[in-house]
């Protein structure tokens, strides 16, 4: 399974939840060294996608025609 391309396929919400339950285990401090290590960074992955999530919606709203409607980016 390759967890980069899981983590391109989930939404905004899914990467939140996941990336929430991240940073509870690793605020915990239990876990091993290298089990932290690996979740901090499937947890920047995780933030990447959000962050990426977020400007591609932000770009929609900002593409509006003259009556208010929200017009999709590709101009269809």
């Amino acid at each position: 399974m390759d967890k980069k391309n899981d983590i391109e396929k989930l939404s905004f919400e899914e990467a939140e939840a996941r990336l929430t339950k991240i940073v509870e285990t690793l605020e915990k401090g239990e876990a091993p060294l290298d089990e932290m290590l690996k979740l901090y960074e499937e947890g920047t992955a995780l933030l990447r996608r959000a962050n990426a999530l977020l400007a591609e919606a932000e770009e929609r709203v900002k593409v509006v025609d003259g009556q208010g409607a929200v017009k999709p980016i590709d101009g269809d």
